[in-house]
């Protein structure tokens, strides 16, 4: 692999890294909504504000949320809003898997 493939690799590791956490999933299909602000996604989530703010952080370093800053309020949006079919496909893919867990299908 040549270094654009590895550099290549490596961003989409830290996209799948910045999706592996509950809090940061429930951010996205939060702003998957629609635009909100740090306090709007602690109501919503129920985590305290810098909980919050750390893992927009780590959703905004791998470039899947930006945010628009209007006087005193941070806003944030997803990106690219296509993210929500991968996190859909990673549901049918983790049913399935479950499915067979349980016994429920073969193969």
């Amino acid at each position: 692999m040549d270094s654009r493939g590895w550099v290549r690799q490596k961003v989409y590791a830290e996209v799948f890294k910045a999706l592996a956490h509950p809090v940061r999933l429930s951010i996205v299909h939060e702003l998957a909504e629609g635009e909100a602000c740090v306090c709007d996604l602690k109501r919503k989530i129920g985590v305290d504000m810098p909980t919050i703010s750390k893992h927009l952080s780590i959703l905004k370093k791998a470039g899947l949320v930006s945010n628009d800053k209007r006087g005193l309020w941070v806003f944030y949006k997803l990106e690219n809003p296509k993210v929500m079919r991968v996190l859909d496909l990673v549901v049918n893919l983790t049913r399935i898997s479950a499915r067979r867990k349980l016994g429920l299908m073969s193969g």
